[in-house]
C-alpha cells in the first residue's frame, strides 16, 4: 500500500499533524512526517516532490496557516491527491488559511477538509487509499460502524 506524506508548514502544526498521524496508525497505514515550508524552504518542497512517487508517496496532507500556499505548491508540483489541511491562525480565526487552500486555480485541485481537521484528513487519506485495498475498505466500514455506536451511546445517555 502507498505511504502518506504528511507535511506541515511548521513545527507549530504538529498539534494537527498528530491528528492525521493517529487515523494512518488506527488503519495501519504507513507515512512520511516533515516540516517543509512553502516559503521558506520552496527548493525543499520541489526536491520532497521530484521523489514522492519514487519513495511510494501516494497521497499529501498539507497542512498550513496564515497565508497556507504549502498545499497548492506542492499540488503543483504532482498529479498525486494532495489533502490541504488549513490552520487555525491568531490572524481572522484560520478564515485566511481556509480561502488559501480551498480557493485554487483551474488544474490545481486541493481537496481540502475544515480548519484543524486532521482527523478528518486522516480519514480521506485512507478512503483514497481503500479505492485499491480490501483490507483497508473492510476497516473503514468498521470504524464507520463504530461512529453509528458512539450516537447510539449518546443517546442512551441522554435519555437514562
Amino acid at each position: 500500500m502507498k505511504k502518506v506524506s504528511v507535511i506541515m508548514g511548521s513545527i507549530s502544526d504538529k498539534k494537527i499533524g498528530d491528528d492525521v498521524v493517529a487515523i494512518l496508525e488506527k488503519f495501519g497505514i504507513e507515512y512520511d512526517l516533515q516540516v517543509i515550508s512553502a516559503h521558506r524552504t520552496p527548493y525543499k518542497a520541489v526536491k520532497y516532490m521530484e521523489e514522492a512517487e519514487n519513495n511510494n508517496i501516494g497521497i499529501i496532507v498539507a497542512i498550513a496557516g496564515k497565508a497556507a500556499h504549502l498545499g497548492g505548491v506542492l499540488a503543483g508540483l504532482t498529479t498525486l491527491p494532495v489533502i490541504g489541511v488549513p490552520v487555525k491562525s491568531s490572524t481572522m480565526d484560520g478564515l485566511d488559511s481556509l480561502l488559501s487552500v480551498v480557493q485554487m486555480p483551474t488544474g490545481v485541485p486541493v481537496a481540502t477538509v475544515a480548519i484543524n481537521a486532521g482527523t478528518n484528513a486522516g480519514i480521506l487519506a485512507a478512503q483514497i487509499l481503500s479505492l485499491s485495498n480490501e483490507e483497508l475498505k473492510t476497516k473503514l466500514v468498521d470504524y464507520k460502524k463504530e461512529l453509528v455506536k458512539d450516537v447510539e451511546d449518546m443517546n442512551m445517555e441522554l435519555n437514562n
